[in-house]
Order: C-alpha cells, then sequence, then structure tokens
C-alpha cells in the first residue's frame, strides 16, 4: 500500500511538470487583433498559502504560443492548470514527509542492532507514547485480572515498587512489602545478581575468564560477616541501578523475541516528567487517587513506548527508574513485559487462555508470568518443549536454554518434574517456588552445576565391568574380562595388587572398588587427592526479599531483649553432596578434627573434618532436586521460601 501511494504521488509530480494543453479558442484567427495586449488583464486572486499563492499567480501570467502568436490562456484552461499545481504542491509536501519518515525508520532500524556492550548513553528522547485502544486495554486488563478482581489483589499490585532494600545485610536485594509481585520481583532479583556477579563491569560484557574473576563488590559483601559495619560499602548505589536497569530492558527484550521492547509509564507523569521524577514525593503526590479498578482506568492511566533500540530502552528506563520504584513499579514492569510480548502471542502460549494471570484467591503470579520473564514465552509447564497428548493436543513447555533458572518445591512433592533447560541455567541463579511465594537461590561459583567428575570416571569403569559379568548380576568376572576392563578404561594397576585381585580366577567388583579408591587419578584410579572421597562441597545463599520480622539490635525490644526489624533475609547455605556410592554413614564416621565448615584448605593441601549434622527445611528439599543426596547446614534460623 505505501508503495502504490509513492507511485500515485510520482505520477501527479509528473503531470504538474507536463506543458499545460493549448487553451481553446473563443474566437476566430482573424479576430486576435482586436485581443487585449500582453499582460493588460489582472493578476488572479486565490486563497490559501502565500507561497502557493505566488508560485500559481506567476504561472498564471502566462501565454500560450499558438503558430508563432502569444495568445492569452482561457479561464478554463487555467483553472486546470492551477489545479493541478496545487495538486503537486501537496503531492511535493507528502512526498517529502515519506522520505523524511523513511529516513528515520532507516536510522531506527541502524539503532535497533542491540550492541554487544549495551551500555546508558544519552539518547533522543521519544515523545509522550502511545494509549491504549480501548479493545487492548480490556484485553489486557481481563489477561491479567480476570472479570474480577477483588481490592487485596488490586491494592497488592499498585502498592509494590522496584527498589532495592536499604538494610546494611541486604542491600544487594529488592525487598517486598506486600503479596502477590513476588514472582515479578524474583524473576527480576535473578537477572539484578547475574548482572552484579558476573557481568560487573559497566559495559556488561563477559570475558572468557570472567569465571574465574572476582566482582569485588557483591562477593567481598557476602563474604564479609555481617555484623562488620563496612559490608554495605561494597555496593554503591550506582552499581544497583546500573545493574537493576540492564536486568529489566534485558528481560523486557527477551519478552519481546530479542527484536523489540514496550515500556509502560503513566499518563499523569507526562507533563513536566523530569521534574516530576527528580523526588520520590513529587512521584508520590502525582500519584495520589490513582487506581487500577478497570479497564477504563487502565487506559487512562498507561501510556506505551515501544522501542526496537536496547540503546534507547535503556535510557528511557534509566529515566524513568523513580516510576518504577514507585507504589506502581511491579504493576507497570508486567504490563510492560505482556506488550512486549504481544497480547496475542501472551495467548497463544497458554494452555488455557481464559484463566487470569494473577491467580486468586491471594493474588500470586502465575507460572506463566514467572515463565514469560525467564524465557521470554508465557508457557504455563516447566518441562522442556512440549508434550504431545494425541488428537493435536499439547502442553507447552520451556523452549530453550535460559539464562537464570527455576527450581521448585512442587517437584519435591511429585507435582511437576523441571525439564533441564530451566534446572541447569547458564549462570547458578535460580527463582524458587513454593505454594505461595518466590525467592531466588543462587552461588558465587559457576562450577556447582558441572557433574562429579570421580562419579563420571565411577560410571565409566562400572559400566566397562557390568558388559563382562556373565554372571546374571552377580558382581564378579573373569581374569580374561578382568583384562579386557582394564584395557578399555586405562586403568594401570601395580603389578602385586593385580596379581592379588586375579589370584582365584575370578575379580568381584568390591575387591576391585577397593583398589580404585586407592589408586591415584594418574594411574586410572579414583582416589580423590583432595581428601573428600569424591564428595563435593559449595556454598549456596538464599535471597528472601519480603520483609519479616527478624532480630537486630535497637529501640524496639523483642522477647528476647532484642529489637525487631522488618527487612529482607539472606542466607548462606553450606552444601555437602556425597558422591553416590559412598553411604551418609560413612561420611558421618571419617576421622577428622572437629569443624564446622566440613574441610579447610591451606597452601593447597585439603584438612578433611567431621561434617556437620544435617539441617533440613523446605528450600533443602528444593536443593535436593538438584542435587539428590545434597546435606544442607547453615546458621541461625532457617532460611524460609515462604
Amino acid at each position: 500500500m505505501a508503495d502504490q501511494e509513492e507511485d500515485d504521488l510520482q505520477m501527479a509530480l509528473r503531470m504538474s511538470l507536463q506543458q499545460a494543453p493549448d487553451p481553446k479558442r473563443s474566437k476566430p484567427r482573424e479576430s486576435l487583433a482586436s485581443s487585449p495586449a500582453v499582460g493588460s488583464w489582472e493578476k488572479p486572486q486565490m486563497d490559501g498559502h502565500p507561497l502557493e499563492n505566488s508560485q500559481v499567480a506567476g504561472k498564471s501570467l502566462e501565454k500560450s504560443h499558438v503558430d508563432g502568436i502569444y495568445q492569452e490562456e482561457s479561464p478554463e484552461s487555467r483553472n486546470r492548470r492551477v489545479q493541478r499545481e496545487l495538486m503537486a504542491a501537496a503531492a511535493e509536501k507528502r512526498m517529502m514527509v515519506a522520505r523524511n519518515l523513511k529516513e528515520e525508520e532507516v536510522s531506527v532500524r541502524r539503532e535497533s542492532v542491540v550492541p554487544e556492550n549495551p551500555r546508558i548513553e544519552t539518547v533522543r528522547k521519544s515523545d509522550e507514547g502511545l494509549a491504549l485502544s480501548n479493545e487492548d486495554a480490556h484485553q489486557l486488563y481481563y489477561m491479567v485480572f480476570g472479570t474480577s478482581v477483588s481490592k487485596d489483589i488490586l491494592a497488592q499490585w499498585c502498592n509494590q515498587g522496584i527498589r532495592f532494600s536499604t538494610d546494611p545485610e541486604t542491600c544487594m536485594g529488592l525487598v517486598q512489602h506486600e503479596g502477590g509481585p513476588c514472582g515479578v520481583l524474583a524473576a527480576i532479583q535473578a537477572f539484578v545478581l547475574r548482572n552484579l556477579l558476573f557481568y560487573p563491569d559497566e559495559s556488561s560484557s563477559y570475558k572468557s575468564n570472567m569465571q574465574h574473576q572476582h566482582n569485588f563488590g557483591l562477593r567481598r559483601f557476602l563474604q564479609i560477616p555481617h555484623d562488620r559495619p563496612d559490608n554495605v560499602t561494597s555496593l554503591s548505589e550506582n552499581e544497583k541501578a546500573r545493574a537493576l536497569v540492564l536486568s529489566m530492558v534485558e528481560i523486557l527484550f527477551l519478552c519481546g523475541s530479542k527484536k523489540q521492547a514496550a515500556i509502560a509509564t503513566l499518563n499523569v507523569l507526562s507533563n513536566n516528567s523530569e521534574e516530576i521524577c527528580k523526588s520520590d514525593e513529587k512521584i508520590a503526590k502525582a500519584l495520589e487517587g490513582l487506581s487500577m479498578e478497570s479497564a477504563s482506568d487502565l487506559q487512562k492511566a498507561v501510556r506505551i513506548h515501544p522501542y526496537t533500540s536496547q540503546k534507547a530502552a535503556v535510557q528511557r528506563v534509566k529515566e524513568m527508574l523513580p516510576v518504577f520504584q514507585s507504589r506502581m513499579g511491579a504493576m507497570l514492569f508486567l504490563i510492560s513485559a505482556l506488550l512486549s510480548r504481544g497480547l496475542e502471542a501472551i495467548q497463544s502460549d497458554r494452555d488455557d487462555p481464559g484463566l487470569p494471570l494473577v491467580t486468586a484467591p491471594f493474588g500470586h503470579a502465575s507460572q506463566e508470568i514467572v515463565n514469560l520473564l525467564l524465557c521470554g514465552q508465557a508457557v504455563p509447564n516447566v518441562f522442556d518443549g512440549s508434550m504431545d497428548l494425541g488428537g493435536g493436543m499439547s502442553l507447552k513447555g520451556i523452549p530453550t536454554s535460559v539464562e537464570v533458572g527455576f527450581l521448585t518445591l512442587l517437584e519435591s512433592l511429585n507435582f511437576c518434574k523441571v525439564g533441564h533447560y530451566l534446572k541447569c541455567p547458564k549462570w547458578p541463579i535460580w527463582v524458587i517456588g513454593s505454594e505461595s511465594h518466590y525467592t531466588v537461590l543462587f552461588a558465587l561459583d559457576v562450577n556447582v552445576q558441572e557433574e562429579n567428575k570421580l562419579e563420571e570416571r565411577e560410571s565409566r569403569i562400572r559400566k566397562a565391568f557390568d558388559s563382562q559379568d556373565q554372571s546374571g548380576g552377580g558382581g564378579f568376572i573373569s581374569s580374561e574380562a578382568f583384562q579386557q576392563v582394564l584395557r578399555e578404561t586405562n586403568i594401570s594397576i601395580p603389578p602385586e595388587k593385580l596379581e592379588a585381585l586375579c589370584n582365584s580366577g575370578f575379580i568381584v567388583w568390591n575387591e576391585f572398588w577397593q583398589v580404585l579408591l586407592q589408586l591415584d587419578e594418574s594411574s586410572g584410579g579414583l582416589k580423590d587427592s583432595t581428601g573428600l572421597m569424591g564428595r563435593r562441597q559449595f556454598d549456596l545463599y538464599h535471597f528472601n526479599g519480603i520483609a519479616k520480622s527478624v532480630q537486630n539490635s535497637g529501640s524496639l525490644q523483642g522477647s528476647g531483649g532484642e529489637a525487631l526489624q522488618q527487612r529482607p533475609r539472606l542466607s548462606k547455605i553450606r552444601v555437602t553432596v556425597p558422591p553416590k556410592w559412598t553411604p551418609e554413614e560413612f561420611m558421618s564416621d571419617m576421622v577428622g578434627p572437629s569443624s564446622s565448615s566440613g574441610s579447610n584448605v591451606c597452601d593447597g593441601v585439603a584438612e578433611v573434618t567431621q561434617p556437620d549434622p544435617p539441617q533440613h527445611a523446605p528450600l533443602v528439599d528444593c536443593v535436593r532436586t538438584w542435587w539428590p543426596r545434597a546435606v544442607c547446614n547453615w546458621v541461625g534460623d532457617p532460611p524460609s521460601i515462604v
């Protein structure tokens, strides 16, 4: 259609440039002598633009040359020519506007190429945004809240900002004061931690050796004892704000298939928004009386800013960050994510589009919202790919690998099975789902997801041994078969031990296993140079953003003589994963000095100690969906996932 319009404009312009046809003669040729002299007739008067009038009037004085005789132009011919010239002038203007729009479109396409290292830079400010149509506003509102929603649920979603905790011990986390939007906050929190831990430089680029480097801000903060007064200095406000802005924009472009994003702002802030956004008090005053009790309220309140350039979107979110930190922040971000994906695409992602995305009766974010923010699609399930039910029916799951993952207590209760995509994300960060809340679990070491190398080797050796076992599972093979196993697994056993194993003519697995445990890895054995007998130990951190009463020094005294303070909770968890061939009873009987840390490493030599007695909390059940034999320990109150 655009091409046809441009062709029409070109044709109109060509017609205007053609020479006017000869005017019709109203008198015979012999009467030409009585015609008025050249230029003796008056200049025609026309209304319109001064420039157009002058151009048309100037041309109206032209004469036609017929057989060498100048003749005055007839009124009919002059009117046709003036009409063509006016149409041509209008066509020229329209073509100029179209050309300018095309140049701007090319500029936007060039700008829309997301740079590898997005930075917060100054870009051209966009307009006041687009208003939602009446149809889109109603579809969006009922998609989120359904046909009926309680005032309590609306209050939860319209009174939750996206802002960091002011508590020194949890300053790296987003604080939640209302129930409901925890799914949105937890997903953003996971990406914020990814940026703080693994993308510490301003360009947010990942270098190949980054996994061996440290983000000395957050990492040092997490490793300093929390009773130290200087732990908050490790994270600056600028670092946190940068991580938050980049995380929000990344999620929105993820929802937009990495091609586009929509940023929702408030109409009440459209006028003089820069001045209002300088103060939280001014924003709060501007939002007084603002409600979202109906689709019409949503349509009046929200403006949409579409972007194809990640750089421009980063600048917009940076400018509007105080608005997202206001009481409407979580709601605006959810609207932004849904519109970035597209309302029709959202409904297509879902198995049951008739259900609201915010679940009743407590107003929690559905799994579809969490999946949308983690993988870019509002699918309702956590398994990989899709599940064919036959008869043309299928269930939709996670389509591809993700940056940050998801674990859920419901898997430990056998209600679902989290697939590889969510369970094994690129970075060791997981949103944790319980029956009523979402929290975040993360590690500083990117290697926590790697398989136990000794377990892998043990599996290969056992597979080779079993392939030669002709006893029907009795666990022994012949000496000739044993030589074949040694060749396949590249195991070199000292002659005296090999002779002892083969004395009876048959080799029993348990005896072979004891030799392997004492044989160095260089010889193909399973002797653990760390002294941990194949077990793994690492630390996980759990963050619960909802503000709860915790003990702290202060003026408000609790029953134990200590103050109760409303703040989020950050817990450090020591995880010990014994190898699958070692019973936990054997691990608890290991000889070594008592220590609460499990093991200490000094000058590269591991000192094996007795592990602490295992502790249990619902979070441990979530951890064991990834590490089935994990034993967890912590100091103080157990970590809470509710």
